[in-house]
């Protein structure tokens, strides 16, 4: 027997905040506008807009906003290494405290707590890269006051900290829509020769669809119902978006190369308290 009273139920929703301690992740998140002698810094919110475009288009089925994904997730993961790799060795200068002293966490008593309105994994990532930065920021305060490093170290550290967020936001705005969608490349039809002329070749295994971020969405495609009516159809490409385990073991040890390769260019190859 049919239910004569259906439930109609509407999406989730929750209230998300996020508090900040410092300047320096105030700034990162607010970004800077173009001026006449400096250029504009894209703020964390512009990287959440520019991820919110380039998961729209892997729903829609573009191959190139997919490899951007993959893209942007592996360089999310290189910067979370980069930022760990700092506080790693922020740990060993904070151990040079004597152990008669005990220092507590330092907390801004006015700390600023702004809303999120993120709809997207990659955009959550980012956004704890961003807490990782500030609780870095706050320990470095901390270990100038306490005259474990010198105002010049701290600076330097934390602006090294800054570039690993500013390179992630850069990198997100060479994305480019390209306006076609696989069943273009398979028709190889002018729009898909037009986009490889523009981005160049698709790996294969982006191209079939095998190979997606994690955090990819589904594809919808629209389709015409038995009644006539457009509708769209949610599927996934390739039979999922899991990596074969060579292509991934090559990834993971790029990751590893990659990321210790940024922390150290970031700190300039600077020794502890040098």
């Amino acid at each position: 027997m049919s239910n004569p009273f259906p439930l109609t139920l509407g999406p989730l929703r929750s209230a998300m905040e996020l508090t900040l301690h410092t300047h320096y992740a105030a700034r990162i998140w607010q970004g800077r506008p173009a001026g006449e002698e400096k250029s504009g810094i894209i703020s964390l919110n512009g990287f959440v807009s520019l991820v919110n475009k380039i998961t729209r288009g892997a729903e829609q089925d573009d191959p190139y906003a997919d490899l951007w994904m993959i893209r942007l997730h592996e360089k999310l993961e290189h910067s979370k290494d980069a930022l760990t790799l700092i506080g790693d060795r922020l740990d060993e200068l904070m151990g040079c405290l004597p152990p008669a002293i005990r220092v507590g966490e330092n907390f801004n008593v006015h700390p600023v707590t702004v809303p999120l309105y993120i709809n997207t994994q990659l955009g959550f990532l980012a956004v704890y890269l961003l807490i990782d930065y500030d609780n870095i920021v706050r320990r470095l305060l901390q270990a100038h006051r306490t005259a474990l490093m010198g105002r010049r170290d701290m600076e330097r550290w934390i602006n090294a900290g800054g570039h690993v967020l500013r390179s992630l936001f850069g990198l997100a705005q060479q994305f480019k829509l390209s306006g076609t969608t696989r069943e273009d490349f398979i028709a190889n039809n002018a729009a898909a020769r037009e986009a490889q002329e523009r981005f160049g070749e698709l790996p294969a295994d982006v191209l079939a669809g095998t190979r997606r971020s994690e955090f990819a969405p589904w594809i919808i495609r629209r389709r015409v119902s038995d009644e006539g009516r457009p509708e769209a159809v949610e599927e996934e490409v390739g039979g999922g978006a899991e990596v074969g385990g060579a292509v991934e073991d090559a990834a993971d040890e790029s990751r590893v190369n990659s990321s210790t390769g940024l922390a150290d260019k970031v700190m300039d190859s600077e020794h502890l308290g040098g």
